[in-house]
């Protein structure tokens, strides 16, 4: 069947389709969309591997602020930014090549299902529970992951009961949100996300609210 999807972010339709639009254009027509796909999603895998090396515990930013390295925090926002190209630009390089495939679109899909997964993993490494009085408890992330991936699921059976996979705001917005994050991690510390940020708040009651909204 004809894939259908529908995208009324206006961060998506205004500012990041028309950068994919240009992007796609210096991609050469002879590499297959599926190697953009895959080089997306190792790109996710190198990023959480390399934190994981790191950050194995989820402590290294709480208890051992400083023990991640800042130029991992500024490789995660590269791979993050690379990844979300990628994965927003292989179906347009489908289409302009003639090679979409029902094939195609579950390796996109399925790959996605993974990669929402360690997004979130690589993630809350920035914010590390600080013996428990700031940042995120590793049992907090589980249940945060729980809701994106319902949401991915939700977003998907629609799709299969209506034929058009209408996505969801949240995905353009926690990726740029992700790129931001490590990149604010990489200027000024892991501290940031200890210390309160405004009216005693901190910047992940901020990301709780984006999360659940």
């Amino acid at each position: 069947s004809q894939y259908s999807a529908v995208d009324t972010n206006p961060l998506s339709v205004y500012i990041m389709q028309p950068i994919w639009n240009k992007i796609i254009k210096i991609v050469p027509l002879w590499i297959a969309p599926n190697l953009l796909t895959f080089s997306g999603f190792v790109m996710i895998l190198v990023n959480y591997f390399l934190i994981s090396f790191y950050d194995w515990d989820y402590t290294a930013s709480g208890t051992s602020p400083g023990l991640v390295p800042t130029w991992v925090w500024l490789f995660s926002a590269f791979t993050t930014f690379c990844a979300y190209t990628l994965d927003s630009i292989d179906g347009k390089h489908a289409r302009r090549t003639q090679s979409s495939t029902p094939l195609g679109e579950l390796f996109d899909h399925g790959l996605d299902s993974w990669a929402t997964s360690i997004f979130v993993l690589s993630f809350f490494s920035v914010c590390s529970c600080d013996n428990g009085k700031t940042g995120v408890s590793v049992y907090t992330m589980y249940i945060y992951l729980s809701i994106v991936l319902f949401n991915f699921m939700c977003s998907h059976w629609e799709k299969y009961n209506t034929g058009v996979l209408f996505l969801p705001w949240g995905y353009d917005i926690s990726q740029v949100v992700l790129i931001a994050a490590y990149l604010l991690t990489g200027a000024v510390g892991v501290e940031v996300w200890q210390k309160p940020f405004l009216f005693g708040y901190y910047i992940t009651d901020a990301l709780v609210i984006l999360l659940i909204g």
